[in-house]
């Protein structure tokens, strides 16, 4: 059995590049129609829609600045104008501004938060209500599914980062405060908690020496890419997951699983 998406529509935040880029390239590859969000890369967005519609599908990239309802709502008005309806959202757009805890600004603390945390409650927003406005649609076996893009550092602790920690840890209870709230409407909502992957923005931490110490912190001694959290987004929002429900799902090499500790710290 396949994941298929086939009829659905899915909206991807921060889809220019990186994990949201493998996830809007697969979820075309099963069948949806993609809505590539971008904030600031809009040439990378444009070569995820050339690339989606050269195998055959269907997508459009759409500029908007998750953190601001406005931009929100208009996200989610072109989405439904250009193919009709939206069945799931990855609230995948995040951002890093690191400092020592002392040193941190109060403006690196707020655009964090405001990204990662705000911008996640802005669109599971704007996805539930349109999901209630669509009703059932026969596309799938729930009204609509919502992907919560976490970390590993919504259980550890990321001294240096606490801004990230901090908006990491509140997205893990507000997926699971939202799918309690809505799984009665047969909408689900669930997590993805990536550990060390290898994109673009990272190579300076994931490669060279600098991979070597990283492959420290992973038992399974390997550095994830962008298709290792696309296939687990794919299986997450197909019908295949339908009785998976405010769960996250790490996809991290076993880096939660404390590699200290492995010959008794």
């Amino acid at each position: 059995m396949e994941c298929r998406l086939d009829g659905q529509v899915a909206v991807v935040t921060g889809g220019s590049s990186g994990i949201g880029r493998g996830i809007a390239l697969l979820y075309a590859q099963a069948g949806a129609s993609v809505v590539v969000n971008y904030y600031s890369g809009h040439e990378g967005a444009a070569e995820v829609v050339r690339q989606i519609e050269a195998g055959g599908g269907r997508a459009i990239a759409v500029e908007a600045d998750v953190s601001r309802e406005a931009d929100v709502e208009a996200l989610f008005a072109k989405a439904t104008g250009a193919f009709g309806a939206v069945d799931i959202l990855v609230a995948n757009s995040g951002i890093q501004k690191d400092a020592a805890f002392a040193e941190m600004s109060l403006q690196d603390w707020q655009k964090v938060i405001d990204t990662n945390l705000t911008g996640q409650f802005l669109c599971a927003r704007a996805a539930v209500r349109l999901f209630r406005a669509q009703g059932e649609r026969g596309v799938s076996k729930a009204t609509g599914k919502i992907l919560c893009m976490s970390s590993v550092h919504e259980v550890i602790p990321w001294a240096g980062h606490v801004n990230y920690a901090a908006s990491k840890g509140g997205v893990s209870l507000l997926m699971k405060s939202l799918a309690q709230e809505v799984a009665g409407e047969r909408i689900r909502v669930n997590g993805i908690a990536p550990g060390a992957i290898r994109t673009a923005i990272n190579k300076e931490s994931t490669e060279g020496e600098a991979a070597q110490r990283l492959l420290k912190l992973i038992p399974y001694r390997r550095i994830g890419v962008a298709e290792d959290v696309a296939r687990a987004a794919l299986f997450l929002v197909s019908d295949m997951a339908d009785y998976v429900v405010g769960a996250t799902l790490f996809v991290d090499g076993g880096m939660t699983l404390y590699p200290g500790f492995e010959d008794n710290g």
